[in-house]
């Protein structure tokens, strides 16, 4: 079931993720970066401009988990957005690929700790954004597809890379799967 990979790279971990859409990247582009396409599959908001070196704010939509800070790092339509989020770094590059595109997410992230939980994040994330840009509902809810997937990038990745779970806004989650 899991799809993502974690990678170390110069003394950091990053998960990858890549998906083949069957959309154009412009179109791809436009769920990446406009708010009523990210409300479809991103887990925050995301307040800012979309121009490098631009401070941002990320909120969540569903939990009272506090706002995050972060700075656009890279930002090239429609083939390359790279941020802080938080902590964490999130780059997507998009690649054409006959009349769709491969989208490429790594995140690198704070610690390794946190990888199997947010390796299934990304995983709910990416599928949602696939419905999303079919035009059909997924079929499960955000909360049901991460308790189908998170056992298997537990089991992946290993027990290091498993020692931070989700936060108490969102436990019920883990202990009920």
């Amino acid at each position: 079931m899991r799809d993502g990979q974690l990678e170390e790279t110069g003394g950091n971990w990053r998960l990858r993720f890549e998906r083949r859409l069957a959309h154009p990247p412009e179109k791809v582009w436009r769920a990446l970066t406009e708010p009523e396409h990210l409300e479809a599959w991103f887990p925050t908001t995301i307040d800012g401009e979309f121009e490098t070196g631009a401070a941002l704010r990320f909120r969540h939509r569903d939990t009272d988990l506090p706002a995050m800070d972060g700075e656009m790092l890279a930002c090239e339509p429609p083939s390359l957005l790279e941020f802080r989020w938080g902590p964490d770094t999130l780059r997507f590059v998009l690649e054409p690929e006959g009349s769709g595109t491969t989208l490429t997410l790594l995140d690198t992230l704070e610690e390794l700790g946190k990888a199997a939980r947010d390796g299934a994040g990304w995983h709910v994330c990416l599928d949602q954004l696939a419905h999303h840009l079919d035009g059909s509902e997924p079929p499960w809810t955000s909360v049901e597809r991460w308790q189908e997937v998170h056992g298997s990038y537990v089991d992946w990745f290993g027990p290091e890379a498993a020692t931070v779970g989700p936060p108490e806004e969102l436990k019920e989650y883990s202990d009920a799967g």
